[in-house]
């Protein structure tokens, strides 16, 4: 490892890009938990001033998968959020998950407790405020909810152990590591389409070369709500979709579909959050957040070939929250969260999967 720190590390004008072999072997030291923590805080903040490459996040996401239980649950869309959560916003990706699944397209979500630097409210927090946490977060109970009602929620740190092992570290560091990006990239249940969020759009050539090396059929980078993969209702966003090694800048307008809309400003909690989310899945939420789900689930269902544009996909999403599946599939994936699961000596396999 010591030899791989000295090329990272020797200063903006001196430090070099990893090969990809010499990436995998960073990668394998510190999520196999071979460096020191000094070592591999070393590294983070070298990548961090020196901006990681494409072959470097590759690396991390290879050795990332390898490391993570990835289970063939359902194939989908996954929807790749910010980790560290989000402050000032509506989280409306998980009242879209249920759209989604109630128009036939899975979904995966994944997270963890709230990391730096934001240390906002994540999903794991909004579970919590519903009373879903510790063992009613584990594998089989998740895998459970997500076959009856096609959203899969992955708590990140149980499923691939070296992120929960590296936690003390990054929380020491206060700051984005390479894993920032490379965790959202695990792809636990295989899905073929992917949602990732983005804070700046100087990323976005970066990634969307690292997207067709991953080998997804589609995918849509959004600069999101504060970094999400959540487009804006009240303004523009800008988005690059990727699909067949081409990637193509679009900027998705709200007002072209007639969904824009200010937002409220709320003081948002984890109980705020889950208690908008169950407003509009039953209709009654503000105007604006019932906006924002019709148009991000429009803009999944068109990324994943089940409507022929987004404008048919906001039909679609605003007659299915009309029939009341959505709700009703988030009431059945609730209630089998908080249900435990008989010690009947059944666990989910450990196997290490290797990156095609």
């Amino acid at each position: 490892m010591i030899h791989l720190l000295k090329e990272v590390g020797r200063g903006k004008r001196g430090a070099r890009d990893l090969t990809y072999e010499e990436a995998l072997q960073a990668a394998e030291s510190i999520l196999g938990l071979q460096a020191t923590p000094a070592q591999i805080g070393a590294f983070f903040i070298a990548e961090r001033i020196k901006m990681e490459s494409v072959e470097e996040l590759e690396a991390f996401v290879k050795v990332g998968r390898e490391y993570a239980d990835r289970s063939f649950v359902h194939e989908g869309v996954d929807c790749a959020g910010p980790y560290d959560g989000r402050k000032s916003s509506f989280f409306s990706t998980l009242a879209t998950s249920f759209v989604l699944a109630a128009a036939d397209l899975p979904v995966t979500l994944h997270g963890t407790a709230s990391l730096p630097p934001k240390w906002g409210i994540t999903l794991s927090d909004i579970l919590a405020a519903k009373g879903i946490t510790g063992p009613l977060l584990a594998k089989e109970s998740s895998i459970r909810a997500a076959r009856q009602s096609g959203v899969l929620y992955v708590h990140a740190e149980d499923w691939c152990p070296p992120l929960k092992h590296l936690r003390p570290i990054r929380e020491e560091l206060g700051m984005r590591t390479v894993l920032n990006t490379a965790e959202k990239f695990v792809n636990y249940s295989h899905s073929p389409f992917l949602t990732f969020g983005v804070y700046h759009n100087t990323v976005f050539d970066r990634l969307s070369r690292l997207i067709t090396k991953l080998g997804y059929r589609k995918a849509i980078l959004i600069q999101g709500c504060e970094g999400s993969d959540e487009l804006f209702i009240h303004r523009p966003s800008r988005t690059y979709r990727v699909e067949n090694g081409e990637a193509n800048l679009q900027i998705i307008d709200p007002e072209t579909y007639g969904l824009d809309t200010p937002v409220p400003d709320i003081s948002w909690t984890p109980s705020e959050q889950a208690y908008v989310t169950e407003q509009v899945l039953q209709g009654k939420g503000d105007i604006a957040f019932v906006y924002q789900v019709l148009l991000n689930g429009a803009v999944r269902l068109h990324l994943a070939d089940k409507v022929r544009s987004v404008e048919e996909g906001i039909y679609t999403c605003k007659a299915l929250l009309d029939s009341g599946k959505p709700w009703e599939l988030y009431g059945k994936w609730l209630s089998l969260l908080l249900e435990p699961i008989p010690n009947d000596g059944w666990t989910l396999p450990t196997v290490r999967h290797v990156l095609h």
